[in-house]
């Protein structure tokens, strides 16, 4: 004879049962927490590959070309 699977044992009646799977289907899931959102003015730090040509004209205007770099890329964005 083939081995069927076993039904689970329960310690009661099919009230027990469906109190159970009544509890399984709608349990609450706990909600993930709320990502943060990003502060204005707050600057994070990467690593960015740029072609030297581009690097050159933004140092080519003296201080400030990492400010310039992010003003493009913030257009660029549409932002």
């Amino acid at each position: 004879m083939a081995d069927q699977p076993r039904r689970p044992r329960t310690l009661g009646d099919a009230r027990t049962e469906a109190e159970a799977a009544f509890k399984k289907v709608t349990a609450k899931v706990a909600a993930a927490p709320p990502k943060p959102s990003a502060v204005p003015g707050i600057k994070e730090q990467v690593t960015l590959r740029i072609d030297q040509d581009v690097l050159e004209f933004f140092q080519e205007g003296g201080p400030g070309w990492q400010e310039r770099i992010n003003e493009a890329l913030r257009k660029a964005a549409g932002k």
